[in-house]
């Protein structure tokens, strides 16, 4: 069980690198956007930050940004052995990630405490972009009063 925690915590840290790298980014750029003195009235800065922040975020860079977490999550099922021969890691790490459980892969016996890491490091990183997109809107909004 150790070993399981070990893996799980190491691939989970480096997720929330690669995630705080991203959403710092995101912050930045929607700050950028909501600052544009273009823009004269709130509505239209506000609704032009949420266009910018969820569409142009959310869809290539917050995915990208997923999806670089699926990957780093089916590199160590391919390097452990936690997937069953013949099982793609990557599906499974998606499985896993999005909690979506179908249950056509299960892990080999001695590493399945992994999915369930997987998917509680998945859930959090899921919250986290909401929370960030959610806090962009917020102080755009503010900035407006």
């Amino acid at each position: 069980m150790l070993r399981q925690l070990i893996v799980g915590i190491t691939v989970s840290v480096c997720n929330i690198a690669i995630h705080a790298l991203v959403m710092a980014t995101v912050v930045q750029l929607s700050s950028r956007i909501a600052e544009t003195k273009g823009i004269v009235r709130q509505s239209r800065r506000l609704t032009t930050v949420m266009i910018a922040t969820v569409s142009i975020a959310t869809v290539p860079v917050l995915m990208a940004a997923h999806f670089s977490e699926v990957m780093t999550w089916s590199l160590a099922y391919a390097i452990v052995g936690a997937a069953p021969a013949g099982a793609d890691p990557i599906y499974f790490a998606f499985v896993n990630y999005t909690t979506l459980g179908y249950g056509d892969i299960t892990p080999v016996e001695r590493w399945r405490l992994l999915g369930p890491i997987t998917a509680m490091n998945g859930v959090l990183l899921f919250g986290w972009s909401t929370a960030v997109i959610f806090e962009v809107l917020r102080r755009t909004a503010r900035r407006g009063d």
